[in-house]
């Protein structure tokens, strides 16, 4: 008998050596937050994932949340220290309790497995485990070193999506994987341009070796679509469209939605008609029409090497993207090259953003006289719309003016609202799949609007400052110029001519005999309007 016994141990010691799914499915232990510790009893879409780790080296897991899959990457990586010696796994998480939690589970697993599968420990904690096979489980929080120091055989990590700077501890991977090791990356998404969204859009274009593992909700056998239902009223559409649907669109923090992106992509991006410059970068969609004005908005780089000056040429009555630059001139150039393309459409209003290094730019513009530049006040509470229309005869105020705009923590989530308000109203026509690309990695972070790590806003900021002028400078620009024309045109049919419109000035009108009847009330400002009868 304890010869058949023994028999009956090592033919079910192989089983589990050869299939981690037998091992899983009949010896592993799992600790359910309703129903206590209970049998892995796998589903079909769990076993299927299994087979796919140990057949792929490396795989890339795009899931819902609650699937299980943290836990079938704890009972694999148990499988493959209890089984297998010298084996080194390491787990790299968002924080150091996501990636004890894997930890903890592989414990569970093991704790629960009969004694005669059991081997020996020499180390037990929260946050690694060690056999006397020498293999070992140590589970991290992501920094920019995890990873790089030993050799290992298998690397998960856990919501990749979420890691911060886990480009910089994937390529420090690299050279520890090279040995021949695996790795199981997974996570729910969380918006496109992020490493992970990179990594998958990769592995489905044959240009990295991951093998792609897409886990839809509507997989998990317990879920209908009341579950789903239910998940909207809890989390709210966009956190359970992110946390349910493993769609990269319906996920993310962008600042436009991605869905709206993806349209513009597909609807009205197309190739310029001309791409010119020393370098190429200046795209053209529409030559200018000088029946038309157009404005043009320039954002210099800070001269660090990652950063590049942009520019966009819209026409301004519909709001067409005509032309736009990204490249790497020197400030000098730079503001020489953004008055020959202002010139070039129709002395268009050229607003240069003008912190920093910007005010290099802004002073060759200055330098040169060109006649249409933007100015603003120091404090925003006016723009100077006069100027660029040759007209301006502004009081002594006027000294307080600034040349170009001023990004600020006050006037930067003014023109990323009205940004976002015309890109997800489709007000605004564009053709850039540069400026389109930029906008997919524009999203909220910390409470303010960034580019994702590793990406550039110098598109969407000029984008964005262009269309806070055109819907605030330039709408007051019409506004005041409609008001000043009425106000003149009804004046000269009361009064007839302009020496008894004179005259009136100097006398007031009955019942307000000090007040001046061409002084227009600008906010807490007064604008004297007797200019126009010069």
């Amino acid at each position: 008998m304890a010869t058949d016994f023994k028999k009956v141990i090592k033919r079910e010691y192989l089983k589990c050596l050869e299939d981690p799914v037998y091992f899983m499915r009949k010896y592993c232990t799992i600790q359910h937050p309703q129903r206590g510790k209970m049998k892995f009893d796998l589903y079909d879409f769990q076993e299927k994932c299994l087979t796919e780790f140990h057949k792929n080296r490396y795989n890339i897991i795009l899931k819902s949340r609650q699937l299980g899959i943290s836990t079938l990457s704890a009972g694999y990586s148990l499988w493959m220290i209890l089984f297998h010696a010298d084996k080194n796994v390491l787990v790299i998480a968002t924080g150091k309790d996501t990636a004890k939690n894997l930890v903890t589970k592989v414990r569970v697993m093991y704790e629960g497995l009969p004694q005669w599968l059991r081997t020996g420990t020499e180390e037990i904690n929260k946050l690694s485990i060690r056999f006397t096979n020498g293999s070992q489980i140590k589970a991290i929080a992501s920094n920019e070193s995890a990873g790089r120091s030993e050799a290992l055989s298998l690397l998960i990590l856990d919501e990749a999506a979420f890691i911060d700077k886990v480009d910089t501890i994937w390529t420090a991977a690299q050279q520890t994987l090279a040995t021949g090791g695996d790795t199981i990356v997974l996570s729910t998404p969380n918006g496109v341009g992020n490493w992970f969204h990179q990594q998958w859009v990769g592995a489905e274009d044959g240009t990295n070796e991951f093998n792609t593992i897409q886990l839809h909700w509507s997989m998990h056998p317990e879920r209908e679509q009341e579950w789903r239902d239910e998940q909207d009223k809890i989390l709210g559409p966009s956190k359970a469209a992110q946390e349910c649907d493993a769609d990269f669109l319906t996920s993310g923090e962008s600042v436009v939605d991605p869905q709206i992106l993806q349209w513009y992509k597909d609807t009205t991006v197309k190739a310029p008609i001309l791409e010119q410059g020393i370098d190429r970068n200046l795209w053209i969609w529409e030559q200018p029409d000088y029946t038309k004005d157009y404005i043009v908005v320039g954002d210099v780089a800070r001269g660090d090497g990652m950063d590049y000056s942009a520019c966009q040429v819209f026409e301004i009555s519909d709001m067409k993207q005509c032309a736009e630059y990204k490249g790497q001139l020197g400030t000098t150039e730079y503001g020489h090259f953004l008055i020959d393309l202002a010139t070039k459409y129709n002395d268009a209003l050229l607003v240069v953003e003008n912190n920093n290094i910007g005010w290099a730019t802004l002073q060759t513009i200055i330098d040169r006289g060109y006649k249409n530049l933007f100015y603003q006040s120091k404090d925003l509470k006016y723009v100077d719309t006069e100027h660029q229309m040759n007209t301006n005869r502004y009081r002594a105020e006027d000294r307080q003016m600034v040349a170009g705009f001023s990004t600020t923590p006050k006037t930067k989530p003014l023109i990323i609202a009205k940004m976002e308000e015309y890109t997800r109203e489709k007000l605004v026509k564009i053709y850039s799949n540069r400026l389109i690309d930029e906008l997919f990695v524009y999203i909220y972070h910390n409470s303010k609007t960034e580019a994702m790590q590793g990406y550039n806003d110098d598109l969407v900021m000029s984008y964005s400052i262009a269309l806070w002028i055109r819907d605030t400078a330039l709408r007051i620009q019409k506004d005041r110029t409609n008001t000043q024309w009425t106000m003149m045109n009804s004046m000269l049919e009361n009064n007839g001519n302009k020496e008894e419109l004179s005259a009136g000035f100097q006398k007031g009108k009955s019942g307000h005999p000090d007040k001046n009847p061409f002084e227009m009330d600008i906010g807490k400002d007064k604008e004297d309007l007797t200019w126009l009868l010069g």
